[in-house]
Protein backbone atom coordinates (compact mmCIF):
# COMPACT_ATOMS: atom_id res chain seq x y z
CA UNK A 1 0.00 0.00 0.00
CA UNK A 2 2.89 2.50 0.73
CA UNK A 3 4.28 1.66 -2.22
CA UNK A 4 1.79 2.23 -4.16
CA UNK A 5 0.89 5.52 -2.66
CA UNK A 6 4.66 6.47 -3.63
CA UNK A 7 4.35 5.44 -6.98
CA UNK A 8 1.37 7.56 -7.38
CA UNK A 9 2.83 10.55 -6.25
CA UNK A 10 6.00 9.80 -8.55
CA UNK A 11 3.56 9.87 -11.40
CA UNK A 12 1.95 12.75 -10.59
CA UNK A 13 4.90 14.74 -9.73
CA UNK A 14 6.14 13.79 -13.40
CA UNK A 15 2.97 14.45 -15.08
CA UNK A 16 3.85 18.49 -14.01
CA UNK A 17 7.14 18.42 -15.58
CA UNK A 18 6.54 20.20 -18.83
CA UNK A 19 7.94 18.40 -21.95
CA UNK A 20 10.01 20.93 -24.14
CA UNK A 21 7.98 19.39 -27.20
CA UNK A 22 5.06 20.07 -25.45
CA UNK A 23 5.81 23.56 -24.86
CA UNK A 24 6.15 23.87 -28.35
CA UNK A 25 3.02 22.09 -29.68
CA UNK A 26 0.99 25.15 -30.05
CA UNK A 27 3.08 26.13 -32.23
CA UNK A 28 2.87 23.51 -34.49
CA UNK A 29 1.23 23.88 -37.71
CA UNK A 30 -1.81 20.88 -38.85
CA UNK A 31 1.58 18.81 -40.40
CA UNK A 32 3.26 18.76 -36.52
CA UNK A 33 6.14 20.88 -37.52
CA UNK A 34 7.28 24.70 -36.75
CA UNK A 35 7.51 24.77 -40.41
CA UNK A 36 5.31 24.51 -43.15
CA UNK A 37 7.28 21.83 -45.59
CA UNK A 38 9.52 18.81 -43.89
CA UNK A 39 13.38 19.10 -44.08
CA UNK A 40 14.48 15.72 -43.54
CA UNK A 41 12.87 14.25 -46.94
CA UNK A 42 14.57 17.31 -48.83
CA UNK A 43 17.87 16.14 -46.94
CA UNK A 44 17.53 12.80 -47.66
CA UNK A 45 16.95 12.77 -51.56
CA UNK A 46 20.02 15.55 -51.44
CA UNK A 47 22.27 13.01 -49.56
CA UNK A 48 21.08 10.22 -51.72
CA UNK A 49 21.57 12.04 -55.43
CA UNK A 50 25.56 13.89 -54.14
CA UNK A 51 26.56 9.87 -53.37
CA UNK A 52 24.75 8.54 -56.58
CA UNK A 53 26.59 11.06 -58.61
CA UNK A 54 30.12 10.67 -56.52
CA UNK A 55 30.20 6.48 -57.68
CA UNK A 56 28.85 7.36 -60.86
CA UNK A 57 31.61 9.94 -62.04
CA UNK A 58 33.99 7.88 -60.18
CA UNK A 59 32.79 4.47 -62.08
CA UNK A 60 33.18 6.74 -65.52
CA UNK A 61 36.58 8.07 -64.43
CA UNK A 62 37.60 4.10 -64.11
CA UNK A 63 36.19 3.09 -67.67
CA UNK A 64 37.64 6.20 -69.30
CA UNK A 65 40.20 4.68 -70.98
CA UNK A 66 37.41 2.95 -73.17
CA UNK A 67 35.42 5.76 -73.16
CA UNK A 68 38.25 8.78 -74.13
CA UNK A 69 37.42 7.97 -78.27
CA UNK A 70 33.73 8.18 -78.06
CA UNK A 71 34.26 11.64 -75.42
CA UNK A 72 36.62 12.92 -78.34
CA UNK A 73 34.49 12.19 -80.75
CA UNK A 74 31.38 13.94 -79.34
CA UNK A 75 34.21 17.07 -78.96
CA UNK A 76 33.43 17.12 -74.80
CA UNK A 77 36.55 18.60 -73.31
CA UNK A 78 36.40 16.28 -70.34
CA UNK A 79 39.18 14.65 -68.58
CA UNK A 80 39.81 11.69 -66.30
CA UNK A 81 41.19 13.58 -63.50
CA UNK A 82 37.84 15.35 -63.97
CA UNK A 83 35.73 12.17 -63.16
CA UNK A 84 37.36 11.92 -60.29
CA UNK A 85 37.38 15.55 -59.25
CA UNK A 86 33.53 14.92 -59.31
CA UNK A 87 33.49 11.95 -57.34
CA UNK A 88 35.99 13.26 -54.65
CA UNK A 89 33.55 16.31 -53.83
CA UNK A 90 30.36 15.03 -54.16
CA UNK A 91 31.43 12.06 -51.47
CA UNK A 92 32.72 14.80 -49.26
CA UNK A 93 29.37 16.73 -49.52
CA UNK A 94 27.17 14.12 -49.32
CA UNK A 95 28.84 13.29 -45.74
CA UNK A 96 28.72 16.54 -44.92
CA UNK A 97 25.12 16.86 -45.61
CA UNK A 98 24.58 13.34 -43.80
CA UNK A 99 24.94 15.13 -40.21
CA UNK A 100 22.18 17.93 -41.27
CA UNK A 101 20.25 14.93 -42.69
CA UNK A 102 19.63 12.83 -39.46
CA UNK A 103 19.97 15.98 -37.17
CA UNK A 104 16.48 16.72 -38.49
CA UNK A 105 15.22 13.19 -39.19
CA UNK A 106 15.69 12.94 -35.59
CA UNK A 107 13.96 16.34 -34.84
CA UNK A 108 11.11 15.84 -36.84
CA UNK A 109 10.67 12.01 -35.75
CA UNK A 110 10.37 13.09 -32.37
CA UNK A 111 7.56 15.55 -33.13
CA UNK A 112 5.96 12.86 -35.01
CA UNK A 113 2.07 11.70 -35.11
CA UNK A 114 1.77 8.38 -36.32
CA UNK A 115 -1.69 7.40 -37.20
CA UNK A 116 -2.61 4.52 -35.13
CA UNK A 117 -3.74 1.07 -36.15
CA UNK A 118 -1.66 0.93 -39.40
CA UNK A 119 0.36 -1.19 -40.08
CA UNK A 120 3.02 -0.76 -43.23
CA UNK A 121 3.40 -3.30 -46.12
CA UNK A 122 5.55 -5.21 -44.46
CA UNK A 123 3.75 -5.80 -41.81
CA UNK A 124 4.87 -2.68 -39.31
CA UNK A 125 3.63 -0.48 -36.84
CA UNK A 126 4.68 3.19 -36.77
CA UNK A 127 7.19 3.09 -33.69
CA UNK A 128 9.03 0.05 -34.87
CA UNK A 129 9.43 1.58 -38.30
CA UNK A 130 11.23 4.84 -36.80
CA UNK A 131 12.87 2.79 -34.77
CA UNK A 132 14.63 0.97 -37.79
CA UNK A 133 14.77 4.12 -39.57
CA UNK A 134 16.80 6.29 -37.42
CA UNK A 135 19.02 3.71 -36.44
CA UNK A 136 19.72 2.87 -39.75
CA UNK A 137 20.37 6.48 -40.55
CA UNK A 138 22.83 6.79 -38.03
CA UNK A 139 24.74 3.45 -39.57
CA UNK A 140 24.29 5.48 -42.76
CA UNK A 141 25.81 7.97 -41.24
CA UNK A 142 29.01 6.00 -40.18
CA UNK A 143 29.39 4.40 -43.66
CA UNK A 144 29.64 7.64 -45.61
CA UNK A 145 32.12 8.76 -43.42
CA UNK A 146 34.38 5.66 -43.57
CA UNK A 147 33.68 5.92 -47.43
CA UNK A 148 34.88 9.33 -47.36
CA UNK A 149 38.18 8.85 -45.38
CA UNK A 150 38.68 5.52 -47.70
CA UNK A 151 38.19 8.08 -50.86
CA UNK A 152 40.09 10.30 -49.36
CA UNK A 153 43.22 7.70 -48.82
CA UNK A 154 42.76 6.31 -52.49
CA UNK A 155 42.55 10.35 -53.70
CA UNK A 156 46.11 11.48 -51.56
CA UNK A 157 47.81 8.74 -50.35
CA UNK A 158 47.11 5.00 -52.04
CA UNK A 159 46.57 5.69 -55.21
CA UNK A 160 47.63 9.25 -55.86
CA UNK A 161 50.10 8.07 -58.60
CA UNK A 162 47.51 6.16 -60.84
CA UNK A 163 45.38 7.25 -63.37
CA UNK A 164 42.78 5.68 -61.97
CA UNK A 165 41.59 7.18 -58.18
CA UNK A 166 39.57 4.71 -56.85
CA UNK A 167 39.54 0.25 -56.58
CA UNK A 168 37.10 -1.80 -58.08
CA UNK A 169 36.32 -2.54 -54.51
CA UNK A 170 35.15 1.14 -53.52
CA UNK A 171 33.22 0.87 -56.48
CA UNK A 172 31.06 -2.10 -55.95
CA UNK A 173 30.87 -1.36 -52.37
CA UNK A 174 29.46 2.17 -52.96
CA UNK A 175 26.84 0.37 -55.63
CA UNK A 176 25.61 -1.93 -52.35
CA UNK A 177 25.28 0.74 -50.36
CA UNK A 178 23.23 3.07 -52.74
CA UNK A 179 20.93 0.17 -52.52
CA UNK A 180 21.06 -0.28 -49.04
CA UNK A 181 19.99 3.40 -48.78
CA UNK A 182 17.07 2.73 -51.00
CA UNK A 183 15.92 0.10 -49.19
CA UNK A 184 16.45 2.13 -46.04
CA UNK A 185 14.32 5.02 -47.54
CA UNK A 186 11.28 3.22 -48.23
CA UNK A 187 11.38 2.84 -44.31
CA UNK A 188 10.76 6.79 -44.35
CA UNK A 189 8.44 6.74 -47.38
CA UNK A 190 6.25 4.53 -45.66
CA UNK A 191 6.16 6.87 -42.66
CA UNK A 192 4.58 9.80 -44.84
CA UNK A 193 2.10 7.06 -46.54
CA UNK A 194 1.44 4.44 -44.44
CA UNK A 195 1.12 6.52 -41.23
CA UNK A 196 0.71 10.25 -42.17
CA UNK A 197 3.68 11.48 -40.35
CA UNK A 198 4.20 15.26 -41.46
CA UNK A 199 1.47 14.61 -43.93
CA UNK A 200 -0.81 17.87 -43.52
CA UNK A 201 -4.03 16.37 -45.05
CA UNK A 202 -3.74 13.16 -43.66
CA UNK A 203 -3.13 14.61 -40.04
CA UNK A 204 -6.31 17.12 -40.94
CA UNK A 205 -8.78 14.22 -41.73
CA UNK A 206 -7.55 12.53 -38.64
CA UNK A 207 -8.79 15.51 -36.71
CA UNK A 208 -11.90 14.93 -38.40
CA UNK A 209 -11.74 18.34 -40.57
CA UNK A 210 -13.10 18.55 -43.97
CA UNK A 211 -10.21 19.55 -46.34
CA UNK A 212 -12.83 21.11 -48.95
CA UNK A 213 -14.32 24.00 -46.39
CA UNK A 214 -10.04 24.05 -45.38
CA UNK A 215 -8.65 24.72 -48.87
CA UNK A 216 -11.98 25.95 -51.10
Amino acid sequence: MLFNNILAKYYYFLSDISSPISEIKSSLGPNDLPYNIPIHPNLVHLTIGLFAIAIAFDFAGALYPFEKRILRFLAFPVTRVGFHDVGWYNILAASFITFFTVATGFFEMLLAVPIGGVKSIIGQGAISTMLWHGVGGVLILFILITMTIWRGYQRFVFRKDFGRQVSWSYIFLGSVILVIMGLHGSLGAWLASDFGVHITADQLLVRGEDLNQIFQ
